[in-house]
């Protein structure tokens, strides 16, 4: 697995393990940092660049579809050609892509800066897990992994904070804390984290699966947000050649000697099944973090500190309970956390209906967030195990790797069609009649979304208790909540 490494050999208490853990969660926070802040820095992005609301999907979803796209790929070339190597590129990377965010005249230049941002992340976020996997002693692997897992989820939680207190002085600042942290990470794994490789890798890279996935995803994402203010013919160009790279996927995957999504995967019904949730409930969760901050500034008055603060009980208590929900799910099986986890998730998004015109943080957005949270907190980690337990062993990269696409998927179409269809366009974000409007109806959509993913998991999701033992807890007791836990490839 190693080229010139100890062999998996290092130990999470000694100096050699501690650098390989720093930069290993410097690089995916950066990552991380990217997904949360920028929304809410979003309604400052819009009035200093005069940019519709379409233009602040894009710079959103521009980030997304390159991560999406891309992630499968990025997590096989660590694997073939180094995973140092290609972690330390994706760094480099995002670092350039981050300075055009920061330096763009426009919203045409900050929207392809996103993109060529989500290309980095798509090279290092694979690479930290896969990195961790490779270097740590087994003794020692879920421990780092768990370490890594906490140190980000702590990350994440003073993101949206420390965004709001940069947007206050610049929302270019945003983009620019990335540059020295991207130079520290570089710094430590040239010079701390050993080079690691795959020697059972795929001998071929499936350039034509990225391909159509990469045009498909694009052109269905391209038309259904033009077509939010009107159908013209180049979205229904773009919707009809999207639609055809995503059919032409399927065949192409299964002739594929070395696919990115492996066809077998899906023979299972519980995998198919957990898929569809996570589709279902990572659309709303797009749906809801772009929206919610807009509606604390928007309409609320709410400072950019306070509109990111407002979501720190999300991550707080994904921090403390997830772990209780995994351990949960393996005492009494996944099927009743994951159909009651959305169902009170949807509940608390119907509580932020509440939030107007002078509304009160603890009395009307606090109740809602917490409630939301809960709900989160019980669905999360046993959708991720639930997934990877539905899959041979063989196949746990790829299947955590198809689960975290579907994940970014999901929220890449949803903050395209769900804002158009609440009505939500045009300069409505600078409106507060019009965006409080808007934001109304998208919640309702949003909460519709949960409870149906809550009522597929009681459908479709039927585990005896204890089937999902053979799970490592460590592997998914934080989850991203952007996208499920990344897990590394062995």
């Amino acid at each position: 697995m190693t080229d010139g490494a100890d062999d998996g050999g290092l130990r999470l208490g000694t100096p050699a393990g501690r650098w390989v853990l720093l930069a290993t969660v410097l690089g995916s926070g950066l990552a991380m940092l990217d997904g949360t802040v920028v929304n809410v820095a979003l309604a400052h992005i819009g009035e200093d660049l005069d940019a519709g609301f379409s233009g602040l999907q894009w710079t959103v979803n521009a980030y997304t579809l390159g991560l999406a796209a891309l992630i499968l790929l990025g997590g096989s070339l660590g694997d073939r050609f180094g995973r140092r190597r290609v972690f330390v590129v994706g760094v480099v990377w995002f670092a350039v892509a981050s300075a055009g965010c920061a330096l763009a005249p426009d919203v045409g230049t900050l929207v392809a800066a996103r993109a060529l941002q989500g290309v980095g992340g798509a090279l290092l976020t694979p690479g930290s897990l896969a990195i961790i996997s490779a270097s740590f002693h087994g003794g020692d692997r879920a421990a780092a992994v768990g370490a890594w897992s906490g140190l980000g989820g702590i990350a994440g939680a003073v993101g949206p904070f420390v965004g709001g207190w940069l947007v206050e002085w610049s929302w270019r600042a945003v983009f620019l804390v990335n540059l020295p942290l991207a130079a520290l990470v570089v710094w430590v794994a040239l010079t701390h984290v050993p080079e690691t490789r795959d020697p059972a890798a795929a001998p071929g890279l499936d350039l034509t699966g990225t391909a159509l996935a990469a045009v498909g995803l694009a052109g269905v994402t391209w038309a259904l947000t033009e077509g939010g203010s009107g159908w013209t013919t180049p979205a229904w160009v773009a919707l009809v050649v999207g639609i055809a790279a995503l059919t032409a996927f399927v065949p192409v995957e299964r002739r594929s000697p070395h696919p990115l999504v492996p066809p077998s995967l899906f023979r299972s019904r519980v995998f198919t099944a957990a898929n569809v949730v996570t589709l279902l409930v990572y659309a709303a969760l797009g749906t809801l973090f772009l929206l919610l901050v807009l509606q604390l500034q928007v309409v609320a008055g709410f400072s950019p500190v306070l509109a990111g603060a407002s979501l720190l009980p999300v991550t707080l208590l994904m921090l403390l309970l997830s772990a209780r929900s995994g351990a949960l799910a393996q005492r009494i099986g996944p099927r009743v956390p994951m159909t009651v986890g959305p169902l009170l998730a949807a509940a608390g998004v119907l509580l932020l209906l509440r939030i107007g015109p002078g509304a009160s943080w603890v009395l009307d957005v606090l109740p809602g967030v917490v409630v939301f949270a809960l709900g989160l907190c019980l669905t999360v980690a046993p959708l991720t195990a639930t997934v990877l337990d539905a899959a041979p062993d063989r196949y746990a990269g790829a299947a955590s790797g198809v689960n975290n696409a579907v994940a970014r998927s999901a929220g890449l179409l949803a903050v395209a069609v769900i804002p158009g269809v609440a009505g939500i366009g045009g300069a409505d974000y600078t409106d507060p009649v019009a965006f409080g409007s808007g934001f109304r109806t998208a919640m309702v959509i949003v909460a519709v979304l949960l409870a149906a993913g809550g009522v597929v998991s009681a459908l479709t999701v039927r585990r005896a208790p204890g089937d999902v033992d053979r799970i490592p807890l460590e592997r998914c007791a934080h989850c991203g909540i952007s996208s499920p836990q990344a897990y590394p490839r062995e």
